[in-house]
């Protein structure tokens, strides 16, 4: 099975991180993630994450630092996630369509969402550079 390579950002304005929730009826419904999405061909990982933003959320962001990545395989594919530090502007989110709803969270309360397995690793070191 192809590992589908994703970006997703570690999105932050003024000490908050942004986080959505994936819609019902998709794969991981109500879960919450880091935004981004899947690579396209003859994309960079740093350009897919700033379309994905651009699509999703209509948000324009500039991208970071590379984080970390993670892989898994779930029943429905398998997923390498490419984590990258990213800022943005302002706390307004001009459209949601890709997501139940998404947030603005300290930090710290990103232990009080449930991410997918995928994502978990990346909260976790992400957290542990905060101590």
């Amino acid at each position: 099975m192809a590992e589908k390579q994703i970006a997703a950002g570690i999105i932050c304005h003024d000490g908050k991180v942004l986080i959505g929730q994936r819609k019902k009826g998709k794969d991981l419904e109500f879960f919450w993630e880091l935004p981004g999405g899947k690579l396209e061909e003859g994309e960079t990982l740093e350009e897919c994450l700033k379309r994905e933003l651009i699509e999703e959320l209509d948000l324009k962001i500039k991208v970071g630092d590379f984080f970390m990545k993670t892989r898994y395989e779930y029943e429905f594919g398998a997923f390498v996630i490419n984590a990258f530090f990213a800022t943005t502007e302002s706390f307004d989110i001009p459209k949601i369509c890709e997501h139940e709803q998404v947030l603005w969270v300290e930090p710290q309360e990103l232990t009080n969402y449930h991410f997918p397995p995928a994502d978990t690793p990346i909260i976790e070191a992400f957290l542990s550079t905060l101590k």
